[in-house]
C-alpha cells in the first residue's frame, strides 16, 4: 500500500490526482495541503472528487505529511520549496509536477535530493519522454546543421513562459550541441532577425484550452522534420506523477527522472 499526501489538493491537478488514488485500489490518501487562504481548508480533501475519506485539508506541511510515503506536489511556484523543505525534514519522498520554479526552489531540490529520493519533472507523461528520447537521438544522426525551433502551445490562463517541458526539449538539443541558454532565441521581431546556425528559437503560443501541444522542428535543405507531442487530457500528468510516486518509494536520496521510472534514457 502507498501512502501519499498531495499539496496544491484542491487545485487542477491536485483533483486530478485525487481521482487517480480514488480508483487505485493499493493507494491510500493520507494528507491534503493548500495555502493558508484556500477557501478548501477545513473541507474533507475526498468530497472534491466525491469520495469522502476524512482527510482535511490542511495549510501545515508538517501537518499534511504525516503518515506519508511519498508527498505529490502541485501546489505553485512560490509554495514548492516550503513543500520539498517539509518532506526532507520529515523522510518523505517528493514528486515535483509543479513548473515555473524559481532558483530559490531550484536549490531546495538540490538539497532536498541529498536526505530523500526526488522526482521533479515538468511533464509527468510517457509520451513526452519518448518526444525527449527521440530528439536525442535525431539530433545524433542529423549532426549539427539542421535548425532547431521549438514552438509550445498551452492554454490562455498558463503563467510561465516558455513552458517547463518545452525547457527541458531545449536541454536535449544544448547538451547534444554543446550549447548554452544563452542560445535559446525567444521570439523574433525586427528587421534585422536572421537566425544563426547556433541558436534555438523558442515560441510560447498562449490560447483557449489547450492542454499542451510541443513540437521540435528540425530543419535542413530542403526537408524538415517535425516531432510533436500533443495532450489531450491532464489525466495523463496525473497518472504519470502517481506512477513516478510508486516508484520513488524506498528509493535512496537523490535525484531521479521520468526516464529513471520508465527505463527510458533521453
Amino acid at each position: 500500500m502507498l501512502t501519499v499526501a498531495i499539496a496544491g489538493a484542491s487545485g487542477r491537478m491536485g483533483r486530478l490526482l485525487l481521482e487517480q488514488v480514488a480508483a487505485s485500489e493499493n493507494t491510500k490518501l493520507v494528507g491534503a495541503l493548500e495555502h493558508a487562504g484556500s477557501p478548501e481548508l477545513g473541507a474533507d480533501a475526498g468530497a472534491l472528487v466525491g469520495r469522502p475519506w476524512g482527510v482535511r485539508i490542511v495549510s501545515d506541511p508538517v501537518v499534511a505529511l504525516q503518515g506519508a510515503d511519498v508527498v505529490i506536489d502541485f501546489s505553485s511556484a512560490s509554495a514548492t520549496p516550503d513543500v520539498v523543505r517539509a518532506a526532507a525534514a520529515a523522510g518523505v519522498a517528493c514528486v515535483v509536477g509543479t513548473t515555473g520554479l524559481s532558483a530559490e526552489a531550484e536549490e531546495a531540490l538540490r538539497e532536498a535530493a541529498k536526505k530523500i529520493p526526488l522526482l521533479a519533472a515538468p511533464n509527468m507523461s510517457l509520451g513526452v519522454q519518448v518526444l525527449a528520447h527521440a530528439l536525442a537521438e535525431t539530433l545524433r544522426l542529423l549532426g549539427s546543421d539542421w535548425d532547431v525551433e521549438i514552438i509550445e502551445t498551452h492554454h490562455r490562463a498558463k503563467r510561465d513562459a516558455p513552458s517547463g517541458t518545452a525547457l527541458r526539449l531545449a536541454d536535449v538539443v544544448m547538451r547534444s550541441r554543446d550549447l548554452t541558454h544563452d542560445d535559446l532565441k525567444h521570439g523574433r521581431h525586427g528587421a534585422s532577425a536572421q537566425r544563426t546556425l547556433s541558436e534555438v528559437g523558442m515560441h510560447a503560443v498562449r490560447g483557449g484550452d489547450v492542454v499542451g501541444d510541443h513540437t521540435v522542428l528540425l530543419a535542413g535543405a530542403g526537408e524538415r522534420i517535425e516531432l510533436t507531442h500533443k495532450a489531450t487530457s491532464r489525466a495523463v500528468f496525473a497518472a504519470g506523477a502517481l506512477r513516478a510516486a510508486r516508484w520513488l518509494k524506498g528509493r535512496a536520496p537523490g535525484r531521479y527522472t521520468i526516464g529513471d521510472v520508465l527505463g527510458i534514457a533521453g
